[in-house]
């Protein structure tokens, strides 16, 4: 099992910056995948980002490339999402997930997943 704890969220102005959090732990051995999904009230939870721990290999959606960056401290097993120039539109509940070596963008594909949360973006 792993367990994600995410941290960071809040309300923060159109234009504005948020930085979260996810640390796992538990079963963390060998390299991993660990990204972000999100989302917004009576939508599908949809992909963010990711990035292998081991190869640093990152993707990222279309919507939120040149704003959102993705990192990671191996030491930590912690992945960190900085949000840059946020829109009212990234307004969601934003959820860190972990899987096996092997990168995916589907949700279906993540068996592991924090407790969300909130980033609200006011215009």
């Amino acid at each position: 099992q792993v367990q994600l704890v995410e941290s960071g969220g809040g309300l923060v102005q159109a234009g504005g910056s948020l930085r979260l959090s996810c640390a796992a732990s538990g079963r963390t051995f060998g390299p991993f995948v660990m990204g972000w999904f999100r989302q917004a009230p009576g939508k599908e939870r949809e992909f963010v980002t990711a990035i292998n721990l081991g190869s640093g290999f990152a993707t990222s959606a279309e919507s939120v490339k040149g704003r959102f960056d993705i990192s990671r401290d191996n030491a930590k097993n912690t992945v960190y999402l900085q949000m840059n120039s946020l829109k009212p539109e990234d307004t969601a509940v934003y959820y860190c997930a972990s899987k096996g070596a092997i990168m995916a963008t589907t949700r279906q594909a993540y068996p592991y997943w924090g407790q969300g949360t909130q980033v609200t973006v006011s215009s």
